[in-house]
């Protein structure tokens, strides 16, 4: 769960930090500034980021799921096997 939070707000704070800069960008060369533009090309911007920037903590919540699954299915085998020997 700690992963999973993690790998959230530092997807959050690259979109924030995006947007940002996006807008300090579109402010400074056309004087105003278009929200919903800034924040499409943020999406953008973050989302291409965070697959190079994030791939380690991507990678720690991916691991940590394979191993909550193995686990699960583990014990599933398990009770089914005691459910055949009664």
């Amino acid at each position: 769960m700690k992963e999973l939070l993690v790998y959230t707000a530092l997807r959050l704070l690259l979109l924030l930090a995006s947007f940002a800069i996006v807008a300090g960008l579109w402010i400074a060369v056309t004087g105003g500034v278009s929200v919903f533009w800034c924040l499409v090309i943020a999406f953008v911007i973050s989302g291409i980021g965070s697959y190079y920037v994030l791939n380690p903590q991507r990678e720690a919540f991916a691991r940590r799921v394979e191993e909550r699954a193995s686990r699960a299915s583990a014990r599933f085998d398990e009770m089914k096997a005691r459910e055949d020997r009664d």
